[in-house]
């Protein structure tokens, strides 16, 4: 292995642009190559960090900007690229690639895959800054959990591991979905997730690669149901810190606050506007830095949010939002995806995922929900289609992103990231 990875490096360092070809080919015709070209690119300073040491400083004082976490689900290389691009032209360094565990498997990305991929773009577009890859929703299911504990952790210890192989640095455990609401009180609603919590926080810190310290996240209470309060925020806290053992646990809490994954869709289709609490975002993240040294609460869900909402972010001393759904509405609606092939993916949703259709869905809300699967089964396709369909859609989406880092003040955040990761 080492003489090919000495052979791509060598490859790389006279042609950049090979890049393009390596990454297909790792992608499409030989896995093998994947772990292959990451430790190349390690070699040519693509460097995969944990965001800790910046999440330390948010701890201490909130530093006026909000990290966005960007769930790429499709055209991952493409849009990454274009991502890079918008944030050297603003001098941006503080953002995340996260995908979610069920993101992995629907649309066909394996940890390797997606952080190979991520550091791939970084090299084409000649990032210089760390990269930071997330898991997004390590998330246990209740159902299994409750029918077998050990069985589910396990699932997710399988996926921890083959996170952190993969030069995933920033993991988010998701152990809200065994809350327990109708147990009498908070800290008993929350034992199971804030016990879980504190042992997957363990496991990762037991494989973690020296130097690094990966970036943990807990979350409070499942998104799309109640609005977290303080006394649940605490309760998780506390509980987490009883049962945690171990130096470093997690740096950040995510929250609900009034969003959905995918926004809340109604019947033609299109995503209603929501009422975010903010006040609620601002108190509980203000008791995660003041009380418990966290770097303070994420918000999870809003992507699709009207434009002029996430300016409000960083106001209310919001340290993470995690954006995905709103990227993929984006290339799905543009005008210049060829009409067929849409059509295509939407048949094919019809036609195989009929079990997903329920009764009280019309038709739009059903794609709506599903259309997300139809980037793993047409993987290829959405990677081969013509470069100029590409330029048009990703021409349009340099905008979207330069609106978001704007809005959430992260551009001349390379200076403070550079400071913190010299």
């Amino acid at each position: 292995m080492e003489v090919k990875v000495n052979e791509v490096v060598e490859t790389l360092k006279k042609e950049p642009s090979k890049i393009d070809d390596l990454i297909y080919k790792a992608v499409f015709e030989d896995r093998d190559l994947l772990p292959i070209l990451q430790s190349a690119l390690k070699e040519l300073g693509v460097r995969s960090l944990s965001i800790y040491p910046l999440y330390k400083k948010f701890a201490e004082k909130f530093l006026g900007f909000t990290v966005p976490a960007m769930n790429l689900r499709g055209m991952t290389y493409d849009v990454a690229r274009t991502i890079f691009r918008v944030a050297k032209r603003l001098k941006a360094g503080a953002f995340i690639f996260e995908i979610a565990k069920s993101e992995m498997g629907y649309t066909k990305q394996p940890p390797i895959e997606y952080a190979t991929v991520i550091m791939s773009a970084a090299f084409r577009e000649g990032f210089t800054g760390p990269v930071f890859i997330q898991g997004d929703h390590f998330q246990l299911n209740r159902t299994s959990y409750f029918a077998n504990p050990e069985k589910e952790k396990q699932g997710i210890k399988n996926l921890i591991k083959d996170a952190l192989e993969a030069s995933f640095y920033n993991i988010d455990i998701d152990a809200s979905t065994l809350v327990e609401i109708d147990k009498p009180t908070i800290d008993e609603q929350q034992k199971h997730n804030y016990e879980t919590t504190a042992e997957l926080a363990e496991y990762v810190r037991s494989l973690e690669p020296e130097g690094i310290t990966v970036n943990l996240g807990g979350e409070i209470g499942e998104i799309g149901g109640h609005n977290s309060t303080p006394e649940e925020l605490r309760a998780f806290m506390n509980g987490f810190n009883r049962s945690f053992k171990g130096e470093v646990g997690i740096s950040k809490i995510s929250v609900q606050t009034g969003t959905a994954h995918g926004g809340f869709v109604l019947p033609d289709g299109k995503v209603a506007t929501v009422n975010l609490d903010f006040n609620t975002l601002r108190t509980l993240s203000k008791i995660a830095r003041e009380e418990f040294g966290l770097a303070g609460a994420v918000q999870h869900g809003a992507s699709t949010l009207p434009e002029d909402y996430f300016h409000l972010f960083p106001e209310n001393d919001c340290v993470e939002v995690h954006l995905a759904t709103g990227f993929q509405n984006f290339i799905y609606d543009h005008p210049a995806l060829p009409k067929e092939f849409r059509e295509k993916i939407y048949s094919y949703l019809k036609n195989n995922l009929k079990h997903e259709w329920k009764p009280d869905m019309t038709e739009a809300q059903f794609i709506y929900k599903t259309r997300k699967k139809g980037f793993g089964i047409f993987k290829k396709e959405w990677w081969d289609l013509p470069k100029d369909v590409k330029d048009a859609i990703l021409g349009d989406m340099e905008g979207l992103f330069e609106k978001i880092f704007k809005a959430l003040n992260i551009p001349e955040t390379e200076s403070i990231v550079k400071e913190v990761f010299k």
